[in-house]
């Protein structure tokens, strides 16, 4: 049995300061008590009904639905990431800067606004029969949803695919080659094992949109748990089923975390002897230059130049009959109240997590690490749904408030703020606060004087990341906002699902103007970072 004092003492001493607990107890008790309350309310009900609820046919389908989904979207994402990945990487190919551009400009397109896209596109009023008389068959269901899906998040695989491949030693390549293996036994046997990690967490990432998409399935009318849960929601007045559908959910994505943990145990792939890793060496494609440039061409038409050109087309109809300006701005407006402070919050919570992570690892600090990182792969339906039932119980005058939804973008985007900072904090000496205390400043003083301005660049950035999540998050908003809040998300989602593709372009042409801005963020750190670390030479320094 432990003492009051033991405990305290069993308390990382990061921990223990003023300015590091409160932020970290409000991240654990946002995160932590109201996914565990759902538990609660669905134990409220009786065994018999807990048990129709669970074991019920409709469950069996909509697990069906989303797993296939899932595993759908993640074939496409590898079909449409990894041949780009490799072209921009492993190949002599002109134009690799235009071709990674088209591996991450689809960043800038919701997942909702590509299927408005598709849906606006095909069907016999569709841009493509008002413009060319071609009628497509009007794309909706399993097929919509999978390819407004995986044209929507394949730029998260490509990423981490290119990232690893530009990190391939090709030393290993030439070893096997000179031991007589072939260059399909190259790849299969030396590159595709290597790129085991990129793989996971790329298509962790894809897997977790999937699962907690509510935008693209509703639009597609194709029911998953996400879109059933909402249903659920909005149509009974008894939440347990709700509840009992958000923990399915819950359970799912936890099974999917765990997988991927399982399948990176024990993987160590770096270099172990002596010397640095050379180049990658770039490889022609011969005969096979045509069709690579025909298949760049195809995914940036149909995943960059659609959505931007359909969008233009209903903006000009909506334009004919005079823009919506009032509209717009309140919904501009909307957003950006919202947005914004999150932004701020959520930047702010992740400075001491990220902070007591870096400085002070332990067992604590990883599972604080884990919760706050617990919010955002927790999926976002189920999550607000968890903070209404908590509220509505504990806190009912902040239910349909600001301040609740601006409170649950800052926990549910917390784990994008906190990459950012923490890349600051490895790059800042922690000896200057060391010394800064030495000259009489207390722990407090020495921080905020020497640390948090060398993480200027790594806030900033934070702040942005959640900025844009927060306009184009849609879930989320629609189940925790004030009366009479309309974001441009939900005046997309909203227009687009009646059919009024020509009301929705405004507003989701906001949406891309704002999303294009952080893809063009994204690419300009990842330059900044690269001139860093391959620019300065030691004699340009003096």
């Amino acid at each position: 049995m432990f003492s009051s004092v033991n405990l305290i003492d069993r308390i990382p001493p990061s921990l223990r300061r003023w300015y590091v607990a409160p932020p970290v107890i409000i991240v654990a008790l946002g995160v932590v008590i109201p996914l565990g309350y759902l538990f609660v309310r669905a134990g409220q009900a009786e065994w018999s009904l807990l048990s129709d609820l669970v074991f019920r046919w409709r469950n069996v389908r909509l697990l069906w639905n989303t797993v296939s989904l899932t595993g759908g979207v993640l074939v496409g994402t590898i079909v449409l990431a990894f041949p780009l990945a490799w072209l921009t990487t492993k190949t002599s190919i002109r134009g690799k800067g235009v071709l990674t551009l088209l591996g991450v400009l689809p960043l800038a397109v919701p997942g909702y606004v590509m299927a408005y896209v598709l849906l606006s596109t095909t069907g016999a009023y569709g841009t493509l029969a008002q413009i060319a008389d071609i009628v497509l068959p009007r794309l909706s269901g399993y097929e919509g949803a999978l390819i407004a899906l995986s044209l929507g998040t394949y730029p998260y695989l490509f990423l981490n695919l290119r990232t690893a491949l530009l990190g391939l030693d090709p030393a290993l390549e030439e070893s096997a080659q000179a031991l007589g293996y072939g260059r399909w036994q190259v790849f299969t046997r030396v590159i595709l094992p290597q790129l085991r990690p990129a793989f996971l967490s790329g298509g962790l990432l894809v897997v977790l949109h999937v699962l907690g998409d509510f935008g693209v399935v509703s639009l597609m009318r194709f029911e998953t748990f996400s879109y059933a849960l909402y249903l659920q929601y909005q149509a009974a007045y008894d939440r347990v089923y709700a509840a009992c559908l958000a923990l399915m959910l819950l359970a799912l994505t936890i099974g999917i975390l765990f997988l991927e943990a399982r399948l990176l145990r024990g993987l160590l792939l770096h270099r172990t002897g002596s010397g640095a890793s050379r180049n990658t060496r770039r490889v022609g494609l011969g005969k096979w230059t045509t069709p690579a440039y025909i298949f760049a061409a195809v995914v940036g038409l149909v995943s960059v130049a659609l959505p931007v050109l359909t969008v233009a087309f209903w903006m000009t109809d909506s334009a004919v009959s005079g823009l919506p300006w009032a509209s717009l701005g309140e919904s501009l407006w909307a957003s950006v109240s919202a947005s914004a402070p999150a932004a701020v919050l959520a930047a702010l919570l992740a400075l001491p997590v990220a902070y007591v992570g870096v400085r002070e690892p332990s067992r604590a600090t990883r599972i604080i690490e884990r919760v706050a990182y617990l919010g955002y792969a927790t999926p976002p339906l189920a999550f607000a749904l968890a903070l209404i039932v908590f509220t509505l119980a504990g806190f009912p005058i902040v239910y349909q408030t600001l301040a609740l939804l601006v409170f649950a973008y800052a926990l549910h985007f917390m784990a994008e703020a906190i990459g950012p900072i923490r890349s600051a904090l490895y790059q800042a000496p922690p000896n200057l606060e060391e010394a800064a205390r030495s000259l009489g400043r207390t722990p407090a003083q020495a921080f905020f004087s020497v640390t948090v301005p060398l993480l200027r660049r790594g806030l900033l950035v934070s702040v942005a990341f959640v900025f844009l999540s927060a306009m184009k998050e849609l879930p989320i908003t629609f189940l925790l906002s004030p009366p009479g809040f309309e974001s441009l998300a939900m005046k997309t989602w909203s227009a687009a699902n009646e059919a009024m593709f020509d009301s929705a372009a405004p507003y989701a042409l906001a949406i891309m103007f704002f999303s294009a801005a952080f893809v063009g963020l994204l690419l300009v750190q990842e330059k900044s970072r690269r001139t860093e670390h391959t620019g300065r030479k030691p004699e340009a320094r003096a």
